[in-house]
């Protein structure tokens, strides 16, 4: 896609020249393309009718997870999640190999090992990796969803951004099933915020109960960054350094 480096900024339409700003920057693109009846009547564009609809499934499956960890997600993710989910997702629909072709979708493929396999360990954030924030090893008890990090020192074993002065850790134990648009069940443990000292503490994080449902098991890991200020602490750059991984699918 051609860039605009020039220092006139120009969004529109000129001539069959279209004008716009990305995250990029600003970019232009021609105007044209095959029309809308065509498209959905010529036996030419049957693969791009059942591309089309396995796109829509894949950026339905991806609104369906982050609508159901919004209370997680809300202050632990980059301006790309979207897109990256969908470009994972569907790699996971590549796993459905019983549907026929456009007809796979993500419920299907997540049931199979490699489906789960490309969807564990995403980073919601990608400005702030877990495996590059938390390092220290950590237990899961995929029965209640709880997670135990052993002996934690902050100072030590969590990589600090400037003028972070407490961090707080929360976990989530997710069941949702893709096939439907209402299927999950999100249960959150408390979170558990201390100071960043060299002072050694067992994090012990408890949803509150095993999620329920039909669907597959997920499990989060959070770390979110604060700076106390005269007894108060304030969410430190509007969680730009905080962390969100799943950790485990089952």
């Amino acid at each position: 896609m051609p860039r605009i480096k020039s220092l006139i900024k120009i969004e529109g339409t000129l001539d069959e020249l279209t004008f716009y700003k990305s995250q990029d920057g600003y970019m232009v693109r021609t105007k044209g393309g095959v029309s809308k009846k065509r498209m959905a009547s010529d036996p030419a564009f049957a693969r791009t009718r059942e591309n089309g609809t396995e796109f829509g499934e894949i950026t339905r499956s991806g609104k369906h997870l982050r609508h159901a960890i919004t209370g997680l997600l809300a202050n632990a993710k980059d301006n790309r999640v979207t897109s990256r989910l969908t470009q994972v997702l569907s790699k996971v629909k590549n796993e459905d190999l019983t549907s026929i072709r456009g007809q796979r979708n993500v419920a299907t493929g997540m049931a199979t090992v490699n489906g789960k396999a490309w969807l564990k360990g995403f980073d919601f954030n990608n400005r702030a990796n877990m495996d590059s924030v938390l390092l220290s090893n950590y237990t899961l008890d995929t029965v209640t969803g709880e997670v135990v990090i052993t002996d934690l020192n902050p100072a030590q074993q969590i990589s600090v951004p400037d003028g972070a002065t407490h961090v707080s850790f929360s976990s989530g134990f997710l069941n949702l099933d893709f096939s439907d648009p209402d299927g999950y069940d999100l249960q959150l443990s408390p979170e558990m915020n201390v100071p960043i000292t060299g002072t050694a503490n067992t994090v012990t994080l408890t949803p509150a109960a095993a999620a329920a449902g039909t669907g597959e098991s997920y499990y989060f890991l959070k770390i979110a960054f604060f700076q106390e200020v005269n007894g108060m602490q304030y969410a430190l750059n509007n969680g730009a350094h905080n962390a969100l991984q799943l950790i485990e699918i089952l």
